[in-house]
């Protein structure tokens, strides 16, 4: 493994450790504000952040790589959240966590039709089936039936597929040879123009005043500046140095950091089945990164 590839796993890592704690401010800023408002300020703050770190200015070689950026910034953010949380108003949260953690499947089918290099191997399915068994057991915690909802499931599906799309965007626009902080810059941009249109059809009228109370205001810096801004360069550049699915992998550990982390913020027990879960998808996502041992043809991969 080199260094680009070990770095690539550590980000991705950290990425998804972030991510897993995210549910925590957002319960907390859903007392005063709507889903809407908390996604529009937080990609808004994540932009201006962005800029504010790297204020170069872009300028795209080629006419189509906009393309590619507009694109990304209206699946990887417009779309993909949009649908998530109109989802969770017509289905369990449970329902849609486990359903959204699917993305990784769907990038690995979309990678090995688009992506050079990137193609099914035996064991990433086997990891598949092995990390949403635990993800069903974590999210239901064996306490709960699950019960299917066709519009929210179906937007849930819908959102995991589109994450799959941006993914794969997302690895294009790295072998352009842009900088990182850019391009994530640039697809934030498109993910804002893209949302504006929404805000005129969904409950966005925030109370700006609420802002000013230090619990939303440090919440929602953490949740614009470090998941968003942050965690969305760390990300593009983990699918940059290790590819795009092996990088969607890592979205079977973010129900694992939640849990833990509701043990220990919140108080939360762990039950067994819950562990049983984790243990479970903690399984699944190391199989799915073993590669198979010779390629076609008896050659290393």
């Amino acid at each position: 493994m080199n260094q680009k590839t070990a770095a690539g796993h550590i980000i991705a890592l950290f990425t998804i450790l972030v991510w897993g704690t995210t549910f925590i401010s957002s319960k907390i800023l859903l007392r005063d504000f709507s889903p809407v408002e908390i996604l529009f300020v937080r990609f808004v703050i994540g932009f201006a952040a962005l800029f504010f770190f790297y204020p170069h200015r872009f300028r795209p070689r080629e006419r189509k790589h906009e393309l590619y950026f507009m694109a990304a910034g209206l699946c990887g953010t417009t779309l993909y959240y949009l649908m998530e949380n109109i989802a969770l108003t017509y289905s369990f949260a449970s329902n849609i966590g486990v359903i959204v953690s699917i993305a990784p499947f769907f990038t690995a089918i979309f990678a090995h039709f688009f992506l050079y290099g990137e193609r099914l191997r035996p064991q990433f399915f086997m990891g598949f089936v092995a990390a949403i068994s635990g993800i069903v057991l974590i999210s239901f915690n064996g306490s709960t039936v699950l019960k299917l909802n066709p519009l929210g499931d179906l937007l849930a599906v819908l959102a995991a597929a589109v994450w799959g799309v941006y993914s794969i965007l997302v690895r294009k626009i790295a072998d352009f040879g842009y900088n990182t902080v850019q391009t994530t810059r640039r697809i934030f941009f498109y993910g804002i123009v893209f949302m504006i249109p929404a805000l005129f059809f969904m409950d966005f009228s925030p109370d700006w005043a609420l802002f000013l109370k230090p619990l939303n205001f440090f919440n929602m810096l953490f949740l614009g500046i470090v998941a968003s801004a942050v965690c969305f360069v760390t990300w593009n550049l983990a699918t940059k140095y290790i590819g795009a699915v092996k990088t969607s992998v890592y979205i079977y550990f973010t129900p694992v950091v939640t849990i833990i982390t509701s043990a220990l913020v919140l108080k939360e027990k762990i039950t067994a089945v819950a562990l049983i879960g984790t243990v479970l998808t903690l399984f699944g996502l190391v199989l799915s990164e073993i590669p198979l041992p010779f390629g076609r043809k008896g050659q290393r991969e």
